[in-house]
């Protein structure tokens, strides 16, 4: 089973979205489907995946979310994408007991 955090981007909405699941492509596909207008992701149809790490527990890819959630910052992102030992800090960090 693989558990990920993943962030996905929409252009139209300059707004990014930070979920975790345990099957990407599932996931991504749920997100592009536009027949469940509750849904966030509902507001554009051009969401893109633009970051993802692979966690070694579900308690870890949830604690990842949260982090990245509370930081509530686009700066933030933007750094999680340009520098890579940032992703390794946050799996050591959040490192599974």
């Amino acid at each position: 089973m693989e558990f990920i955090v993943y962030i996905l981007y929409s252009k139209k909405l300059n707004k990014n979205y930070i979920g975790f699941t345990e099957n990407l492509n599932q996931r991504l596909d749920f997100h592009l489907n536009d027949e469940q207008s509750r849904k966030f992701t509902h507001k554009a149809d051009d969401w893109e995946l633009i970051f993802s790490i692979e966690c070694e527990s579900k308690s870890q890819g949830l604690a990842i979310e949260k982090h990245i959630k509370a930081m509530k910052s686009k700066v933030y992102i933007e750094n999680l994408l340009r520098y890579p030992e940032m992703k390794l800090k946050l799996l050591e960090k959040h490192k599974s007991i």
